[in-house]
């Protein structure tokens, strides 16, 4: 097999699932797909379209994914779908690796392999991408409540704590539906499932995505991702 790939099969059981995150991603959808269809051969590849008003479905149907959309719901949401729908067509007793991710990786999503191998290879239930440089325009205010979140919730420190990069096998990530809504869907899955006593590892890797700078509507993004973070803070007592 070329470097660089992972064999969706590793393990001899069904194919690896990907799950990608999408909302008005036209501009980089279709690379992201790209990359993960040349990473992970034969991997079936699902997009969560929520809503997007762009061209973003078209692309990743051209791209050979099987689209879930429906009206704009939040990511969360969009997320929860596309998942009922990928475990509802799994055989009984099959409980093959789950890779979710952001649909604005672009070219880097190639690079997720570790995340994949890892939960193969039986070192955490749950490995989560910590961005290996950091990114974005922001002050670290709706990261940083979501580290404080965590440790306080679930007694657990992470580089990453809102990552949408992670894996995990078909029966973890069941057990994490459905997800919270909106921007809180990695907070409330971590805080679920270590509770529910999964091991959770985190994996620096060089990724890259679109970022959100000093912007109005860059501030406003980052204000709703604190409301949905202290939603799940205030859900999860």
């Amino acid at each position: 097999m070329p470097d660089g790939t992972i064999d969706s099969h590793a393990d001899g059981g069904p194919p690896l699932r990907v799950l990608v995150a999408a909302r008005d991603e036209e501009r980089l959808i279709g690379a992201t797909l790209r990359a993960l269809a040349d990473a992970f051969p034969g991997a079936v590849l699902w997009v969560a379209d929520d809503g997007s008003r762009d061209g973003t479905a078209t692309l990743a149907l051209g791209a050979g994914a099987r689209v879930i959309g429906g009206r704009p719901a939040g990511k969360g949401a969009a997320m929860t779908r596309a998942a009922d729908v990928a475990l509802a067509e799994l055989e009984p007793g099959a409980n093959p690796v789950f890779l979710l991710c952001d649909g604005d990786l672009g070219d880097s999503a190639g690079r997720l392999g570790p995340l994949v191998e890892a939960v193969h290879g039986g070192e955490a239930d749950v490995v989560v991408a910590a961005f290996s440089q950091r990114l974005g325009g922001g002050l670290g205010l709706a990261v940083g409540f979501a580290r404080w979140a965590l440790a306080r919730r679930c007694g657990l420190d992470l580089r990453a704590p809102i990552s949408g990069q992670r894996a995990m096998r078909a029966g973890t990530l069941r057990r994490a539906l459905p997800l919270a809504s909106g921007y809180g869907m990695e907070l409330g899955m971590t805080i679920d499932l270590v509770r529910s006593g999964a091991r959770l590892e985190e994996v620096e890797l060089d990724l890259s995505h679109r970022v959100t700078g000093r912007t109005v509507g860059g501030f406003l993004h980052r204000g709703r991702q604190l409301l949905d973070f202290l939603r799940v803070y205030l859900s999860r007592r």
